[in-house]
Formats: structure tokens, C-alpha cells, sequence
């Protein structure tokens, strides 16, 4: 996805138009066109600039970022955004430990499920991390993606969970998150 495919999902959820947007970055009659070849990767837009916009849209400047250094949070914004274009794409489930018997013991990677699961076509493929941050920043999605089929939260709350994500983070529940986004 290219910054300016998010630049627009952003503005059109906030409700604002490209000029709009164009005057509030201080841009005049000429924003709406300027955004405009932002949003169709006409031009693309400097650090700075996308810094300030996503001070007027009240969003992480992560969210808008294209990823560089591939740490754990530039992970999870891309599997945002992949979330966001195909929300069917991506299903988070827990593992759970199984006592007694060790069931990695072999070369046998596969987990089974029943075909009246509800599963696609294709089977699935898994993947887990070894990576502790990563996995706590995981754990809290499944709550949100979980909130969000129950009807808990909506989907207007999910997105703006995702689009301020870390400072929404409430670590599953231990501590107030940093920025309000429950509406």
C-alpha cells in the first residue's frame, strides 16, 4: 500500500476533503490539486510534510510512513494495511499450550483444524514469532479484532485503534492507553 493510498483512506474517514486538508497544511485554492497528486503517488510527499498531515488528521506518523527499518511496530502497520484493504485477509488465533505430550518433538509442522470449522478453500498457513514485543503487540490485536466481530467495539473505533496505534495500546487491558480512541 503507498502513502498515498493511506494519506486518502485517512482524510476521506475523517471526513475532510483534499482541500480541506490542502488549506489546513496551509496550501491555499491550490491544496485540493497539490493532495491530489500526493494521494495518486503522483508526487510523494517529504518527512516533514507527512509529519505535519498526520498532526491534521490525529493520526501516528507511522500510520502514513512507508516502512524502512522493518522493526516490530513497522511489521504491524503493514499488517494494518493489509487488514484494512482485505479484512478477511488476516486471522489472529491464540495458541495454547497442550500439556503433557511434546508436539513439536518431530518435522511435523502442520496444525490441524476440521473442515466444519469454517475454513477457506485452501488451507491456511500459520506463522508464529519468537519475538517478545511482537508478541504482546499480536495479543492485544486478537482482543481488538475479537471486540470487533462481537460487536464490543466498532468499525470506525478498530480503524482508529489501528491508525494511532502504539498510543492506543492499553497492553490487554493493564494500563489506560495514551490516547482515547473508544468512542
Amino acid at each position: 500500500m503507498t502513502i498515498g493510498d493511506k494519506i486518502k483512506k485517512i482524510r476521506t474517514f475523517r471526513n475532510m476533503t483534499q482541500a480541506e486538508l490542502g488549506a489546513a497544511l496551509g496550501w491555499g485554492d491550490k491544496g485540493a490539486n497539490r493532495l491530489a497528486q500526493y494521494e495518486t503517488n503522483y508526487r510523494v510527499p517529504r518527512k516533514d510534510l507527512v509529519t505535519e498531515m498526520a498532526k491534521i488528521l490525529d493520526v501516528n506518523p507511522l500510520a502514513l510512513h512507508e516502512p524502512t527499518t522493518m522493526d516490530a511496530s513497522e511489521l504491524m502497520e503493514i499488517l494494518f494495511w493489509i487488514d484494512e484493504f482485505n479484512p478477511a485477509a488476516i486471522n489472529l488465533f491464540q495458541l495454547e499450550t497442550y500439556p503433557i505430550e511434546k508436539c513439536n518433538s518431530n518435522e511435523d509442522t502442520a496444525v490441524r483444524y476440521h473442515d466444519s470449522d469454517n475454513w477457506p478453500a485452501h488451507p491456511p498457513v500459520g506463522i508464529w514469532f519468537n519475538y517478545g514485543v511482537l508478541n504482546d503487540f499480536m495479543k492485544e490485536w486478537i482482543i481488538r479484532k475479537e471486540e470487533l466481530k462481537s460487536g464490543t467495539i466498532t468499525r470506525d473505533e478498530y480503524f482508529e485503534w489501528k491508525i494511532n496505534w502504539p498510543q492506543t495500546c492499553d497492553g490487554c487491558g493493564k494500563y489506560e492507553p495514551k490516547k482515547k480512541w473508544r468512542i
